[in-house]
């Protein structure tokens, strides 16, 4: 991914990628809270100043990462090939990411990526900060909908259960490896499971869960 960088170009993104380990060992070890964006500075052998030329806070040491993939629903929609619904997109998107083990999905056990999923978990204002890159992924798709013709309450239906609906299944992918549970298992039932999902959001729920006579 380097090739063809400058010398410079390539020490910014050594220093970066120094900088985000560093700061996923410290959380890690000790608490979000409880480390200073000194510590990690001084962890990555560079000035504090360069820790906010990097990073504008320390929230953003846990989520750049996971930031880069905020657009990647509406990008599908909006980048779908003739023929192909938003929902077939989505699909065909986020199939490809369990096959590639991507950790953007839920498929990376990794110390890394587990550290990070239990931090977040565990802090209070990660997870706050988490659920607003679910609302403006929501927003984005509702956007590219829009921009297509559709009106705007029906976007916001379909984009609430596309991007719901993906939530929902990287989850349960998440809880599956937090549980311990190794990724090549997960990985398997995760393509079933996404199936069924996608399949409920192309046929519609129709009689899903109908309540049989006689069971109140």
């Amino acid at each position: 991914m380097t090739e063809g960088l400058s010398l410079r170009e390539r020490k910014k993104i050594q220093t970066r990628r120094r900088l985000l380990s560093e700061a996923t060992k410290l959380f890690t070890e000790r608490g979000f809270d409880q480390v200073s964006v000194a510590e990690i500075a001084e962890a990555a052998d560079v000035s504090k100043m360069t820790v906010f030329n990097y990073f504008d806070s320390k929230e953003d040491l846990v989520f750049a990462p996971m930031e880069e993939h905020i657009g990647d629903v509406a990008q599908v929609v909006r980048d779908r090939e003739p023929g192909e619904s938003a929902v077939a997109g989505v699909r065909r998107h986020f199939l490809t990411a369990i096959e590639n083990r991507d950790a953007s999905v839920g498929m990376s056990d990794s110390p890394v990526a587990l550290g990070l999923l239990q931090l977040i978990q565990q802090t209070p204002t990660l997870l706050t900060r988490a659920h607003a890159f679910f609302v403006l992924s929501f927003d984005q798709l509702t956007d590219v909908l829009v921009d297509e013709g559709e009106e705007p309450a029906i976007a916001r239906i379909v984009a609430a259960q596309l991007i719901g609906t993906r939530n929902a299944l990287i989850t349960e992918n998440h809880r599956r490896l937090l549980a311990g549970e190794p990724v090549e298992e997960i990985a398997a039932d995760a393509v079933v499971i996404a199936g069924r999902g996608f399949d409920l959001l192309e046929k519609g729920l129709g009689d899903y869960a109908t309540r049989a006579q006689g069971e109140i």
